[in-house]
């Protein structure tokens, strides 16, 4: 099971401050290119950049594709959670689901914008090891 989160957020921090309420072990993909080497299992929580009509184009950031073109980085991806908009309509949160099925992981979760309470404790669910759980 994952313990780690990698995650991408764009100026507004939204994915950031998401992250942050999960108080769990992170790792930031940087906006400016800058590599950066995945060392454990971890999910990728990523934004989606489409913007709605059928335009798929552009959903993944490049930073992430980037990230995710080394396959030493590839091979962490335990899961992916896609993030966006409603406004957007049929291209809400459709990074995670692209992402998902090119490495062949589980899509495990989609929420918008910053997320609400519910979405943080699903996703710490996902963070925790089934021996650590308390049911």
């Amino acid at each position: 099971m994952c313990r780690c989160v990698v995650y991408f957020s764009s100026k507004s921090n939204n994915t950031h401050r998401f992250v942050e309420k999960l108080a769990c072990s992170s790792q930031r993909i940087p906006m400016d290119g800058t590599s950066i080497k995945a060392k454990e299992a971890y999910i990728l929580i990523v934004p989606t950049y489409a913007g709605g009509g059928g335009k798929r184009q552009g959903a993944v950031p490049k930073q992430v594709i980037q990230f995710l073109n080394d396959p030493d980085n590839r091979k962490f991806c335990c899961g992916v959670i896609g993030t966006g908009n409603t406004n957007f309509g049929d291209t809400y949160a459709l990074a995670g689901p692209i992402i998902a099925e090119k490495l062949g992981v589980p899509m495990l979760h989609q929420f918008e914008l910053l997320g609400t309470k519910e979405d943080v404790k699903r996703v710490k669910e996902f963070l925790i090891c089934p021996e650590e759980r308390k049911d």
